[in-house]
C-alpha cells in the first residue's frame, strides 16, 4: 500500500517517502562519523515536509557484525535501522537495500568512509524533482588524500571524477552518491548482479541494465560526498591493480548486457585488440615518462597498460575479484 500512495504522491508534487543506505564493513569508527552527519542533513527534510517520512538503513557485510553495537535506533531525531547481511560482496548488501525498502520510494546511498558536504541530499532531492524524476541521480564524490601522498598516485589521473552540468544525462552511475526512484527500478526488474560477488563493476552493471529498460540517470553537481582514500590504497601497486579492475571490468559489464553469443564473441575480439593497443600505447607512454622524467605520462601510462590488460584478461573468461578478503576463495 505504501509503495502505491508513493507513487501517486509523486505525480501531484507532494512529498515522499526517503531512505539512506549506508553498507559498511569492518570501519565502526567511520560509519559513526558518517552516521551522525546523515542524520543531520536528513531530519530537516522530513520536518519541513520535503519527504514523507525518512530514515537510515545501515546494512553490516562483516559476519562479525562489528558495526552493531555503533549504531543507535535514530540520528537527530531520524529511526535508524541495523540489518546484517551474510553473503559477502557488496552486490549483496546493495540488493538487501532494495528488499528492505520495498515500501520505500526513494533510496539514497552512501559509503560508509563518506562524508556527506551540506546540501547533499536535498541536492539530490531537488534534481530528481525538477529533471522529470529520473531513476536515478548521481552527486560526486571528491577523493582526499595525506598531504606527503605519493604524487605518481595523485598525476595516475584514477581518482579524479569529471564534473557536469546539474541535470545533464549520465550512461553510468556509481553507487557512492546516488539516489534511485525505487518505483522505476521495481518495474525494470534490474537488481545488482550477485554472480559478481567480491569482483567489482556491480553499479556500473546495474547502471547500465537501467538505462537499457528507458531509465534515465542524470547528474547533480551540487550533492557532494568527501571521501578520504585510506593509506593502502594511496600507493602505486594498489592504484595499478585498481586500473586493472577497471579494464576487467569495462569488458565485463558489455559481456553480461549481451544475450547474443554472437555478440559476446565480437566484444572478446574487440576485448583483446582494445586491450592490446591499450598496452602498447600506455608502455610508450610511460617509457617517455621516464625519459622526460614527466611523473604525469609515467603514471597515466603505466595505468593505461594495467586497464589494458585487465581488458585481455576480461576477453579470454578471467574475472578479477577486487574486494577479496582473507580466508575467501572469490
Amino acid at each position: 500500500m505504501h509503495a502505491v500512495h508513493d507513487d501517486n504522491q509523486a505525480s501531484t508534487g507532494d512529498p515522499v517517502s526517503l531512505v539512506v543506505a549506508i553498507p559498511t564493513f569492518k570501519r565502526p569508527d567511520r560509519l559513526v562519523r558518517t552516521l551522525d552527519l546523515v542524520g543531520a542533513q536528513v531530519a530537516p527534510l522530513a520536518s519541513d515536509g520535503r519527504v514523507s517520512s525518512a530514515s537510515i538503513l545501515v546494512i553490516d557485510n562483516d559476519p562479525a557484525e562489528s558495526a552493531r553495537g555503533v549504531v543507535d535506533d535514530s540520528y537527530h531525531g531520524v529511526r535508524t535501522r541495523y540489518v546484517a547481511e551474510a553473503t559477502p560482496g557488496i552486490p549483496a548488501v546493495r540488493n538487501r537495500a532494495l528488499d528492505e525498502s520495498a515500501d520505500i520510494r526513494l533510496l539514497s546511498f552512501i559509503d560508509d568512509d563518506e562524508v556527506p558536504l551540506e546540501g547533499w541530499i536535498s541536492s539530490l532531492l531537488e534534481t530528481w524533482s525538477t529533471t522529470g524524476r529520473p531513476a536515478a541521480v548521481m552527486g560526486r564524490v571528491v577523493s582526499l588524500f595525506d598531504p606527503d601522498a605519493d604524487p605518481w598516485v595523485l598525476e595516475s589521473g584514477l581518482f579524479r571524477r569529471p564534473q557536469r552540468r546539474t541535470g545533464a544525462e549520465i550512461a553510468v552511475a556509481a553507487t557512492g552518491n546516488l539516489l534511485l526512484d525505487l518505483s522505476q527500478v521495481r518495474r525494470s526488474g534490474v537488481r545488482f548482479d550477485q554472480r559478481i560477488g567480491l569482483g567489482g563493476g556491480s553499479d556500473t552493471l546495474f547502471s547500465m541494465g537501467l538505462k537499457k529498460t528507458g531509465a534515465r540517470l542524470v547528474w547533480c553537481n551540487e550533492s557532494v560526498a568527501e571521501d578520504a582514500v585510506e593509506p593502502e590504497r594511496q600507493t602505486r601497486p594498489w592504484a595499478l591493480k585498481r586500473s586493472f579492475s577497471h579494464g576487467n571490468v569495462s569488458v565485463l559489464v558489455q559481456l553480461r548486457l549481451e544475450p547474443r553469443s554472437s555478440r559476446r564473441a565480437l566484444i572478446r575480439v574487440k576485448g583483446v585488440v582494445g586491450g592490446a593497443a591499450r598496452v602498447v600505447a600506455g608502455f610508450g607512454r610511460h617509457l617517455y615518462g621516464r625519459l622526460s622524467r614527466s611523473v604525469r605520462h609515467d603514471a597515466r601510462g603505466l595505468r593505461l597498460v594495467y586497464r589494458g590488460a585487465g581488458m585481455i584478461s576480461a576477453s579470454v573468461g578471467q574475472t578479477y575479484s577486487a574486494y577479496s578478503r582473507p580466508g575467501s576463495s572469490a
